[in-house]
């Protein structure tokens, strides 16, 4: 397949990785929680039976069952049809998994905030600004990327001797790329967090759409990891952050580590599908933004927030 179909294909199944993953998560936390009551009030029936009953044991059960019936009636959904409450395990069904795979987020849970009814005429918007970014970033690659990139193999294959004078054109191929490659980014960015995401998000009536915030004000690196793409950090945080917590007993910097390491992982991965090859850059420049959220909460760092912007750029 060409490279847009294999990084199209990979990514997307990542997603219903991730979706699915915590799906599973959170349903598995509801068994456990429907065993506990069934328990609950099967031992607290058996005690009611029996002289001479721990006041404490039956304290406890009752708040047991008390927590757990919570749970569930806070985790039921309406049905729009019947206006009626459907609860736990009830909820578990084919077309209640086929809207929560065409909604843009990625953590599951029972309900979502939804609009009304879908404004076409948004939508019409965001689909002209879908191919007309495409659009731009065509004319960009091709009249800004391309001939530098060509530059950039032409010295690659010559046959100089010279590394000082290499270095020197490498050096100026860097700073002629540098603002191209930026607009690319950006333009990326807007494609797909803001236009792609939304439209998805007007298609399907989701009315949460703080996709990413305002990172490109960021005066260190933890706060861009945050903030730069919500959907996945908030999976992220929940699903391998405290997870590798609770299940491994990991420290919050083993954890924050673990975390890290295994998004540099997957995007290291998706360089793979499109050029074949492992290289292991953008491994090694996403694993430097631990030492880069140090820096920036040092003493040295901590109180400039104009400096750290400037160097967050």
């Amino acid at each position: 397949l060409h490279w847009i179909a294999k990084i199209y294909l990979f990514l997307h199944s990542l997603v219903l990785l991730m979706k699915t993953h915590s799906y599973t998560f959170y349903h598995g936390y509801l068994w456990d929680l429907w065993k506990e009551l069934h328990y609950s009030k099967m031992k607290l029936t058996e005690l009611m039976d029996k002289d001479n009953v721990d006041p404490e044991t039956i304290e406890i059960l009752n708040k047991s069952i008390d927590f757990c019936e919570f749970e569930f009636n806070l985790q039921s959904q309406t049905c729009q049809d019947k206006n009626e409450q459907i609860k736990f395990p009830d909820t578990i069904t084919f077309t209640n998994y086929f809207m929560y795979t065409m909604f843009p987020v990625l953590v599951y849970q029972s309900r979502y905030p939804r609009t009304a009814k879908i404004r076409w005429n948004y939508v019409v918007e965001k689909v002209f600004a879908i191919f007309g970014t495409i659009f731009i970033m065509i004319v960009n690659a091709q009249v800004f990327m391309y001939p530098i990139a060509i530059s950039a193999m032409t010295i690659r294959d010559s046959p100089w001797t010279s590394w000082s004078d290499r270095l020197t054109e490498w050096a100026r191929i860097m700073i002629d790329i540098a603002p191209s490659f930026i607009c690319m980014y950006l333009l990326t960015f807007y494609l797909i967090w803001d236009a792609i995401l939304n439209c998805i998000a007007e298609l399907t009536r989701f009315g949460d759409r703080y996709f990413y915030g305002d990172w490109w004000n960021c005066v260190n690196w933890g706060e861009f990891s945050r903030i730069w793409n919500i959907p996945v950090h908030k999976f992220l945080l929940r699903h391998v952050y405290h997870s590798s917590i609770s299940a491994f007993q990991l420290s919050r910097g083993q954890a924050t580590f673990m975390t890290f390491f295994l998004s540099a992982i997957f995007h290291e991965l998706s360089m793979y599908v499109i050029f074949n090859r492992f290289r292991f850059y953008l491994f090694f420049f996403q694993m430097l933004q631990l030492p880069l959220v140090s820096l920036s909460n040092s003493k040295l760092l901590k109180d400039k927030p104009v400096i750290g912007n400037v160097i967050f750029w």
